[in-house]
């Protein structure tokens, strides 16, 4: 059987490690070690960390790393020859390392295995966050997937042949990585079963600033320049148009623009409607009727984060082009 060893960074994670901690012990196939990387925690993560009995577990301290540097550290540090990864704030399906791993059992060992992660709310309003924010296995497309660094495995060879996680990214890192991946190696095999719960956020404010943050890391690493080209036009362009034809006084126009604006608002909340309607078995009916009207607002504020963030990243991109690309030499040259 091939050893794995099981990776992943915090920071001031001591109210949510007791439950990934609880949940590494519970798999059906345990990891031959864990390395675990801080970036330099003011809370009680490491000592809990370092209390860790139920399995082999190896602390890296590296204050002011960031995770793409943590997940470099620990995977240099990595004795076997495959590497699963996952994040703070989660907890492993019981056969989650079982699932992620099996494909490298295979004749023909993929590179690569892509893991899933599904929300795991404990509110109306985290309900409808990820109803709105996150897709369920059925609407992904394996071709094109790429999976969050919460729920992937890989080759540590694969890792070391691509240079490993950017540093010079602070968010998005593990969709460069994963493109980089894709472009040496071919698809991510899938394998849905591999789930990873994770914590919606909680409030607005905390979801747009996580939205914002990911935005600022797209327009720093330059990726999805049509989907934001899409976005501020349908903002800026479509959607006042659409309104002004509403205002115009031509009933004509008027009726049109009106129809449009319904038909545009019903396909951009058909997906999140649908998740929600798959996931509020366990609300009570004033909770549903409350998650349903926070779907809009959440898209339209994940939105609103976005736009504001990307400028932001693309501006640093701009003014650190040749400083990235240098970092970039240096990252590739440490593995």
């Amino acid at each position: 059987m091939t050893t794995v060893s099981l990776i992943f960074t915090v920071l001031n994670e001591a109210q949510t490690i007791p439950a990934l901690l609880d949940s590494i012990a519970a798999q059906t196939r345990k990891p031959d070690e864990v390395i675990v990387c801080d970036g330099g925690s003011r809370d009680a993560t490491v000592q809990l960390l370092r209390a860790e009995r139920r399995f082999p577990l190896l602390v890296i301290e590296a204050p002011g790393a960031n995770i793409a540097r943590g997940r470099n550290l620990a995977i240099k540090a990595a004795r076997h020859p495959v590497v699963a990864c996952t994040d703070a704030g989660v907890r492993l399906h019981p056969r989650w390392l079982e699932h992620i791993t099996a494909p490298f059992e295979r004749p023909r060992p993929p590179h690569a295995v892509a893991g899933f992660f599904v929300s795991d709310p404990r509110t109306p309003f985290e309900v409808a966050m990820g109803a709105s924010v996150l897709p369920m296995a059925d609407e992904i497309h394996v071709a094109r997937f790429m999976p969050s660094s919460r729920s992937v495995a890989f080759q540590r060879e694969a890792w070391q042949a691509v240079g490993g996680y950017p540093e010079w990214l602070d968010y998005c890192e593990d969709v460069v990585f994963d493109i980089a991946l894709r472009a040496r190696f071919g698809e991510f095999v899938f394998a849905p079963e591999a789930i990873v719960y994770f914590r919606p956020r909680s409030s607005l404010g905390a979801f747009f600033r996580q939205y914002y943050l990911y935005a600022r890391g797209d327009g720093k690493a330059n990726l999805f320049f049509w989907r934001h080209v899409v976005r501020y036009s349908t903002y800026l362009l479509l959607l006042p148009a659409l309104l002004s034809g509403v205002a115009s006084g031509n009933p004509a126009l008027q009726l049109l623009s009106l129809v449009l604006l319904v038909m545009g608002s019903a396909a951009y909340t058909h997906s999140p409607y649908r998740r929600l309607q798959r996931q509020w078995h366990d609300l009570r009916y004033s909770e549903r009727i409350q998650a349903a009207l926070l779907v809009p607002l959440i898209r339209l504020v994940g939105d609103i984060a976005k736009m504001a963030g990307y400028p932001v990243g693309v501006a640093w991109r701009l003014q650190h082009n040749l400083a990235k690309s240098g970092q970039c030499i240096d990252a590739r040259t440490e593995q």
